[in-house]
């Protein structure tokens, strides 16, 4: 790990901001939150895309979190299509959805998960809200719909308040420790004046993880998906605080702003090759832009350079501007242009990055070829209403001349990403299927220097394994019934790692500067070069959810490690935990 001097924006820059975002408010339309990280909605949400495989809202997908406005348009915009009887869907305190089916392409429970959806995001709902209140509210105050514990929605006013809690016991073969995750927080959203939406999550979070996932902090000097921790209790256990909120705002009705703290994603796979919610969240601006056939957004980021966790000091920071253009060239596929860069400044942000329009590369070649571009495209396209097939092709740096050698030339760097997913898989209704390939070649993602390398917090931006790596994941999804969710996955990956007693990298950690002498020679380093290790993965999750958001889980893990190259080693592990979650995603390490 390489210490860095602290990086601190000018004086300047805090003004631009203020004053970009005091005309913003000052002209704000209509705005609306976003649905929270590993919401269950995106289940549905992606069958309808892929059935309905026309829709003007829901096809532009590649940028997540989704919009809840967008997101109820898209289910109204149906139903005014295929409207429902009254004794079905459109009552929002029914339990289950009858056996209607008013469309064939979706089945009983696909209806009732819109009908889900719907009464958690009330606030952007144009049917009439009494048909979705709860029969029995407590105390005439509380749990008034099905979905919140108290909300709002008067004229110029929507708020929506929510208890976070998840309680996760876990047992792992040949560890005695106590595995177990504790949270709890709350969380809240909401809009003013129908022009400035809001939304926060707070919790507080002790936790001790299997075994390899106590490793990876350990030498990482990071918890996965969190920030600032310290050790809880005995060794291998956590304790950290996840904050986030942000504010959003309209400059047309074509312009959407959103400003705070949280995570974003973009791409249609699983994993993604451009930027992903795997690290902690950070500061950003982001810009979104829907207009005919185009979806344009623009995000602007504060990151953490890495460092060693401990003691009162100011973190080091770096900045990170990325573009991403979705056309939708038919109805059916949509074709992404991606740009980014990272950078750091010792006294001042590099405001030629925050022109939303230009070329970065032609910027950082202006300012000396000094930061860390990348620059890819993407793909997807919706086919025969069950099939959706992806990719991503991300380019750090390449010479076509080195690739037609085939010496293994490190200046080669790339990400590729391929897949497809399934939907109603052999005439099985809510049985869905994915498969993904994912390849990164060494060196993707670093730099010549420790600060501008494609990390936030001691974490990867793109991908969990960071780099020289391929990896195959399989998924299959199953709804039998509205409340019940059974998921497989099995992911496999070879990776060249670094090896312990040594200072050469091979290109998998991004955090190493990729010259000499971390940097030894310049070719012979292909997939797999250095340790290689192979890596086996499969879980099964059962789900039940006993009321609105409130889940009973059981979840098993199998890992399997095996080092190819001295020293020869295996390690395999099983993992079973059982939990309760409410108004949480889950937590999962699948690296």
């Amino acid at each position: 790990m390489q210490f860095i001097k602290n990086l601190h924006p000018s004086r300047g820059t805090s003004i631009f901001l203020l004053l970009l975002l005091s005309f913003f408010f000052t002209n704000a339309f209509s705005q609306s939150t976003y649905l929270p990280q590993g919401d269950k909605a995106n289940i549905v949400l992606e069958r309808m895309e892929i059935k309905l495989q026309k829709d003007s809202i829901l096809n532009f997908s590649k940028t997540r979190p989704f919009s809840r406005q967008d997101v109820v348009g898209a289910i109204e915009q149906y139903y005014k299509l295929f409207p429902l009887p009254d004794t079905s869907l459109n009552r929002g305190n029914q339990n289950i959805v009858e056996d209607i089916i008013v469309d064939s392409r979706f089945s009983r429970i696909d209806y009732y998960n819109m009908q889900r959806v719907m009464i958690n995001n009330l606030e952007w709902v144009k049917a009439d809200l009494p048909s979705y209140h709860s029969k029995k509210p407590i105390w005439k105050a509380f749990y008034k719909t099905p979905a919140n514990l108290y909300e709002v929605h008067v004229k110029d006013f929507d708020l929506v308040l929510n208890p976070v809690f998840q309680y996760v016991v876990s047992k792992e073969t040949n560890n005695d420790q106590h595995l177990f995750l504790n949270s709890r927080g709350v969380t809240v959203r909401g809009r003013i004046a129908n022009k400035i939406g809001f939304a926060a999550y707070i919790t507080d979070n002790q936790e001790r993880d299997a075994g390899y996932v106590q490793d990876w902090t350990d030498n990482r000097r990071a918890v996965p998906g969190a920030g600032l921790y310290k050790a809880f209790k005995d060794p291998g256990g956590v304790d950290y605080f996840d904050g986030r909120g942000y504010f959003t705002f309209g400059v047309t009705k074509y312009i959407n702003v959103a400003f705070g703290y949280d995570k974003n994603f973009i791409g249609n796979g699983y994993r993604s090759m451009f930027l992903s919610d795997f690290t902690t969240s950070n500061l950003f601006l982001k810009l979104n832009t829907r207009i005919w056939k185009l979806n344009y957004q623009n995000l602007f980021m504060e990151l953490h350079s890495a460092h060693i966790p401990g003691g009162d000091k100011l973190i080091g920071k770096k900045y990170a501007a990325m573009h991403h253009l979705d056309i939708a060239v038919t109805k059916w596929m949509n074709i992404g242009v991606f740009e980014g860069i990272i950078f750091g400044r010792k006294d001042h942000f590099e405001f030629s990055y925050l022109n939303p329009i230009i070329f970065y590369r032609s910027i950082e070649l202006q300012n000396g070829s000094f930061d860390n571009s990348v620059a890819g495209i993407d793909l997807k396209a919706n086919v025969a209403r069950r099939f959706q097939f992806y990719g991503q092709l991300l380019l750090d740096e390449f010479k076509l001349s080195e690739i037609k050698a085939g010496n293994g030339w490190w200046g080669n760097k790339y990400a590729i990403q391929a897949g497809v997913k399934y939907i109603d898989a052999f005439t099985i209704r809510n049985l869905d299927l994915q498969l993904e390939f994912n390849s990164v070649r060494p060196f993707t993602y670093s730099h010549n220097d420790s600060v501008a390398n494609y990390t936030h917090y001691n974490q990867p931006l793109a991908h969990p394994l960071m780099a020289n790596f391929n990896e195959f994941i399989a998924i299959a999804r199953y709804q039998p019934a509205p409340k019940w969710f059974l998921q497989f996955k099995a992911m496999a990956y070879k990776q060249g790692l670094d090896s312990v007693n040594s200072l050469q990298s091979y290109g998998s950690n991004i955090f190493l500067p990729n010259i000499p002498p971390y940097r030894v020679g310049d070719y012979g380093y292909y997939i797999g070069s250095g340790v290689q290790t192979n890596v086996v993965y499969t879980s099964l999750l059962v789900s039940y959810e006993l009321r609105e958001n409130l889940f009973l889980e059981l979840f098993g893990i199998h890992r399997r490690q095996e080092t190819k190259t001295s020293p020869i080693s295996s390690v395999s592990s099983t993992v079973v935990s059982f939990g309760v979650r409410w108004n949480m995603h889950r937590r999962e390490f699948e690296f």
